[in-house]
């Protein structure tokens, strides 16, 4: 959650939160931020992106790092890792917008009319299907390119970015390039630079840098360079519309129960029946993701009633204490 996402929430109820439980999202120690933070970490072409989460639970301790969108071993560019119970929450950025840097080569020199009017052609919705080195079932579907251009050109070399939907094969767009114009095209290099709303240029951290604030950390307990290095998770749920909930209703949340009425405090304008939710805290601080099973008008005329199917759990329980009643026995 932002400060300007909490500015624009419409009030439903009134409550207090209790400043003994819980932590205001932005005022995490080093010690939470590395069970509740994400990194945007700078992937160096070479190693699987398996292994480089391997190497960064060995850098910083961890026992449980998770990373959103997987990049080819000689991809480099942005890839956010979940630290502990944020990796809870990377699934949203599954599905949104990639973007990438490519330099690749046509085998004959096409004039800048052909080159743009291939360019337009494979601009927007496409046919794609997997290359036979591929993770998923190699079957044709469709993909979106948002945005294709040629950044630079000298001669046959070409630097271009794409904006496309998620599962885009980019060495297939070059592939694909190459055909339309006749000779061929390859793909030389490629860089991601854009992953749903967190770029290249939201301050990247490379392994080595890590490595060294973490000692830094640890040896000294200077924390200022780490802290910079990791975000609250909330800032992977800043595109989800939000709903703040009162202290009684979190750990309740946290132990399977769903979201009802007289738990809510605020919501966010439009929200509508189906939409994915960030559920807060009053501090601000993830407690789970949930899909609205009632508008933001009903919502507000309702005074009972479940408004919220829970997705997935990112608090961990006993956070905020158990104010919720257990149903008796039937033996009582």
């Amino acid at each position: 959650m932002t400060l300007k996402q909490l500015e624009n929430l419409i009030e439903v109820d009134q409550d207090i939160t209790d400043d003994a439980y819980g932590t205001y999202y932005d005022k995490r120690t080093i010690e939470q931020l590395l069970n509740y933070g994400i990194i945007l970490l700078d992937k160096p072409p070479g190693p699987t992106s398996h292994e480089t989460v391997a190497w960064t639970k060995r850098i910083l301790k961890l026992p449980k790092i998770g990373h959103s969108g997987t990049l080819d071993p000689q991809v480099s560019g942005v890839l956010p890792l979940g630290l502990g119970e944020a990796t809870k929450a990377l699934g949203v950025l599954l599905f949104g917008p990639k973007e990438y840097h490519a330099l690749g080569r046509v085998h004959s020199l096409p004039s800048k009319e052909k080159l743009h009017e291939v360019i337009e052609s494979l601009t927007g919705e496409i046919y794609q299907k997997p290359p036979q080195r591929s993770a998923v079932v190699r079957q044709t579907r469709t993909r979106t390119i948002y945005e294709f251009e040629v950044l630079e050109q000298k001669e046959r070399l070409l630097l271009t970015r794409v904006l496309c939907e998620a599962g885009t094969y980019i060495r297939k767009l070059y592939y694909d390039l190459g055909e339309i114009l006749g000779p061929g095209a390859t793909m030389i290099e490629l860089r991601r630079t854009r992953v749903d709303q967190f770029r290249e240029t939201d301050g990247l951290v490379t392994l080595h840098e890590l490595a060294n604030a973490f000692a830094l950390w640890e040896e000294k307990k200077d924390d200022s360079k780490l802290k910079s290095m990791i975000q609250p998770v909330e800032h992977a749920l800043s595109e989800l519309k939000s709903v703040v909930i009162r202290d009684s209703a979190i750990d309740a949340m946290c132990h399977g129960a769903q979201l009802a009425i007289p738990g809510i405090l605020q919501i966010s304008p439009s929200l509508n029946k189906g939409d994915i939710v960030g559920i807060y805290t009053q501090k601000g601080e993830a407690v789970a993701l949930a899909e609205a099973t009632m508008s933001g008008q009903e919502i507000q005329d309702a005074v009972k009633g479940y408004a919220f199917e829970t997705k997935r759990i990112i608090m961990a329980p006993n956070t905020y204490p158990k104010k919720w009643r257990t149903k008796p026995s039937s033996k009582e």
